[in-house]
């Protein structure tokens, strides 16, 4: 397979780059040139907010295209339709965001998205990333595959979710832990979501898919005490009802990534369906194995990792922390 990758130097782009050299597949990255892409790919350069930025992808064919762009949908507008007539199949890596709030738990493909559009310039992100997906599907039709991932984890992250609850406890102690911890969580591991992507173009297929591990795949407790083992910090986690730490002002999912107590957040977030990319082959390691391998990467780059100019750093501050333990301390 000639696969060509817009990006492909961070996080999700580049798990699918180095999942493809795995597989032997000629790959070509199409980047800024911020980050060096990964070794045994080719490399084109260009700036796609330029008007002139994707000179480099003027000549080339492809048996299919990954893009993972999240801002102006005119930029896969653009791609797209340069694109269309020299490549196969157009992977776009969209999100669960594009469906319309509040959704029900067993949300799948067919509940309503956002209105989007494909020349718009820079707009909110779901309405971004539903004209990403109007712009494939403008260009390649039934070639477009629309990837609508869930939270994504896993080497990499750029975000700061598993990174920072890796960091906390790292620092060991006692860690506010937020329950239930028999909660569960669901996301995707990068490494799967990038195997899922490669399988679904070599098999043809498009349209969208929810992107995501069955709900309930980890709970709040396995992935906390996989974070504990694999920094081998002995921290001590204090479970602590939902209740006690909204009433302290605390924000599920920024203060305390991953987590949302039960509710209609939660079922947005935690509790959508995923049957149709299963079928379609999806398999999802288990959580221990994605924290044991963020931990691993972080400590490759000195225990920092990367974080996106365009996202607020997550976590709650040390102090506020400690202020609430002391305070649940207190009250027995």
């Amino acid at each position: 397979m000639r696969l060509l990758i817009l990006g492909g130097t961070e996080f999700v782009g580049r798990a699918v780059t180095e999942a493809a050299l795995a597989r032997g597949w000629q790959v070509t990255v199409f980047h800024r040139g911020r980050h060096a892409a990964p070794e045994g790919a080719a490399a084109l350069h260009g700036d796609r907010r330029d008007a002139d930025g994707l000179r480099a992808l003027g000549h080339g064919e492809w048996d299919a295209v990954v893009d993972t762009w999240a801002w102006a949908p005119s930029a896969v507008r653009d791609a797209a339709r340069l694109l269309a007539g020299r490549a196969g199949r157009y992977a776009y890596v969209s999100s669960g965001s594009v469906y319309t709030y509040p959704s029900p738990a067993g949300r799948d493909e067919d509940w309503p998205v956002v209105d989007g559009s494909p020349d718009a310039g820079e707009v909110g992100y779901a309405e971004a990333k539903r004209g990403g997906e109007l712009a494939a599907l403008a260009s390649f039709g039934e070639r477009a595959l629309l990837v609508r991932a869930g939270l994504i984890l896993g080497p990499g992250e750029n975000v700061g979710r598993l990174p920072w609850w890796l960091g906390r406890i790292a620092r060991g102690g006692t860690v506010l832990a937020p329950g239930p911890r028999d909660l569960g969580v669901q996301y995707i591991d990068v490494h799967d979501l990038a195997a899922w992507i490669l399988d679904a173009l070599a098999a043809g297929l498009g349209g969208p898919y929810n992107l995501v591990s069955p709900p309930g795949h980890a709970t709040m407790g396995e992935l906390l005490e996989a974070c504990v083992r694999a920094t081998g910090s002995g921290a001590v986690l204090r479970w602590t009802a939902p209740e006690e730490i909204l009433s302290d002002g605390i924000e599920p999912w920024t203060d305390l990534p991953v987590w949302v107590p039960p509710g209609e957040l939660y079922d947005v977030l935690h509790r959508g369906d995923a049957s149709k990319a299963l079928a379609a082959g999806l398999r999802c390691r288990p959580a221990a194995e994605t924290v044991a391998a963020t931990w691993a990467w972080l400590q490759e780059l000195g225990g920092r990792a990367p974080q996106r100019p365009d996202r607020p750093p997550l976590g709650l501050a040390p102090e506020r922390e400690a202020a609430l333990l002391e305070r649940l301390e207190a009250a027995g």
